[in-house]
């Protein structure tokens, strides 16, 4: 209904302008004097809501893509945070735990990471050790040790940078407001080259291509950053592959006769 209404005044408001317009060009046309408006003062309020539009949405665009940029670091850093306060757990969790902590680092990289640009959904490979983080927990739980409410904080963290960096990797501006701002946008060009003087020069064309260039770099900038994970400025796995080596150097220290219990992606090689 909303739609129908908004359609319908829009074009009731263009109706009766062109009424009016043509009405008062007939009472005018003898007129030798009839003043007209300049096309740069239909211009004006066009390139007003572009100029706006692109900077909204390059506001919003930016803020996701550091949005996704810091779930990425904090998650890594939440993951070595596990891996360091099971260092105070008894064993046999202490093991476990660190275990876990690198084969959810390497099922990431593995797996989550790759589809990110796709889909940006939870892959299971990686689910697979974080429910292993909560079976350790319940079993300090019955011990009543003193690392379990650090762990658990550290985990809890995690999950929600999880949950973010796979959240912005979904484009945050709508399709329907980016193809609303290419109109804008193309609309404005069109306008400009539209009202170029009759005795216009070289410097004119030239300023107007650049111009044109402008826009369409920003478009093609809000489109790209908009893809935090898969466009050509991209956040890289970088943070969690440091991590990934950096804990798994540590458990060969740590525990140098027992095999973590995955392979070198993240897979499961031992029972739980």
């Amino acid at each position: 209904m909303l739609t129908v209404v908004t359609i319908a005044a829009m074009a009731a408001a263009l109706a009766i302008g062109l009424a009016a317009n043509h009405y008062q060009r007939r009472r005018a046309s003898g007129d030798a004097d009839e003043e007209k408006a300049p096309v740069s003062d239909l211009i004006s309020p066009l390139e007003t809501l572009a100029v706006l539009l692109v900077a909204f949405v390059i506001v919003v665009a930016a803020e996701s893509f550091g949005a996704a940029g810091q779930a990425v670091g904090a998650e890594a850093h939440r993951v070595d945070q596990l891996y360091e306060v099971a260092d105070y757990a008894p064993q046999p969790q202490r093991e476990r735990i660190q275990g876990d902590a690198v084969c959810y680092a390497r099922a990431i990289l593995a797996y989550e990471w790759p589809q990110m640009d796709s889909s940006g959904e939870k892959a299971p490979e990686v689910s697979v050790w974080s429910s292993d983080f909560r079976r350790h927990f319940k079993e300090l739980a019955r011990t009543d040790d003193g690392t379990l409410d650090l762990l658990v904080d550290a985990d809890d963290q995690r999950s929600v940078a999880r949950q973010t960096r796979l959240a912005e990797a979904a484009p945050a501006i709508p399709p329907i407001v980016y193809w609303f701002m290419v109109v804008a946008l193309a609309a404005t060009i069109g306008a400009f080259a539209f009202g170029l003087p009759s005795n216009r020069g070289p410097s004119h064309i030239a300023l107007l291509l650049v111009l044109a260039a402008l826009f369409t770099g920003s478009l093609l900038l809000i489109a790209d950053i908009d893809r935090p994970f898969s466009g050509q400025i991209h956040i890289s796995a970088s943070t969690m592959e440091e991590t990934a080596a950096d804990i798994a150097e540590d458990f060969t220290h740590d525990h140098p006769d027992h095999p973590l219990p995955c392979d070198l992606q993240g897979r499961r090689t031992a029972p739980p």
